[in-house]
């Protein structure tokens, strides 16, 4: 390295110049269209999770039936204590793993019927409100 290349490196390390920020966008304020539940989002959100726990269920039938079919085959008990610990420790990952795709499926089930209820409800409350408005005009 030359001299010029050395003094032009210390001085830029020396300038101690404040990084520049980079640009971010801005994430405080979502658009309150792409966030808003909807029935439908709801429903399609519990077919999805109700599918994924189904699909975890099985996985743990078949972990679960595949291990009582291969027996640990060792003298040691330490092996013998490991591995039932590991296969427990499988076995009840993907219950759970199944148990929460399923409480979120009936949760998001739950919401959208919530959300049916509202929108009749509010449809019902403008009509009986039109009906009063005909009624006091005439």
């Amino acid at each position: 390295m030359n001299d010029a290349a050395r003094v032009t490196l210390s001085q830029t390390i020396m300038e101690k110049r404040p990084l520049e920020k980079p640009h971010l966008p801005n994430l405080s304020t979502p658009d309150q269209s792409k966030l808003s539940a909807t029935p439908l989002r709801c429903f399609t959100g519990a077919l999805t999770a109700g599918a994924f726990s189904l699909l975890a269920y099985r996985l743990t039938l078949s972990v679960a039936t595949s291990f009582a079919n291969k027996p640990v085959t060792s003298s040691n008990p330490a092996v013998v204590n490991i591995s039932a610990a590991v296969r427990t420790l499988v076995v009840g990952m993907v219950a759970l793993g199944a148990s929460v795709f399923g409480i979120a499926a009936l949760g998001l089930a739950a919401l959208g019927i919530q959300l049916l209820f509202k929108k009749f409800q509010k449809t019902e409350s403008s009509a009986v409100g039109l009906e009063k408005d005909t009624e006091t005009s005439e």
